[in-house]
């Protein structure tokens, strides 16, 4: 079975943790802790059954509750598992980053790792021009290499 936990915002990885090394050094029917990308606030528990889910929870800060209802591996097949979607980012695309702490920023792409799913762009609003590595999925592309019109 896997349990919706809610947790304080920003603490999901810490969360994921703690709830590790208690079903761990107690010895849970734990399966699985994660935290799914893009979700905030909550993380995915699995358990052979509630009174271990609860257990494992139960006292931990950060940790609001369980949320009631179960949910199957098939509702969040897609949040998990990694896409299979071909990346058509370039080299010199300008893109604009869409997570923290650069949203909204536009930047210049100036290398692509595809096997680790990363980026490496060039701030444009910036005096100095630093590279920055971010996550290729924290990035879209706004205008690409050669295009005449800028949107």
């Amino acid at each position: 079975m896997i349990f919706i936990i809610k947790v304080i915002t920003n603490k999901e990885e810490r969360a994921v943790e703690m709830i590790a090394d208690k079903a761990q050094k107690k010895n849970l029917k734990i399966a699985s802790v994660s935290r799914p990308h893009g979700l905030r606030g909550y993380i995915l528990l699995e358990s052979e059954t509630r009174d271990a889910a609860e257990e494992a929870v139960y006292g931990l800060p950060y940790i609001k509750g369980i949320i009631g209802k179960t949910i199957t591996y098939e509702e969040i097949k897609n949040m998990i598992e990694p896409s299979a979607t071909s990346v058509s980012i370039k080299d010199g695309d300008i893109v604009e980053i869409i997570s923290e702490p650069f949203k909204k920023e536009k930047a210049k792409v100036t290398r692509i790792d595809k096997q680790k799913g990363e980026v490496v762009v060039s701030l444009l609003g910036a005096a100095i021009p630093i590279p920055v590595t971010i996550k290729i999925d924290n990035v879209k592309v706004i205008r690409r290499e050669g295009d005449e019109d800028a949107d």
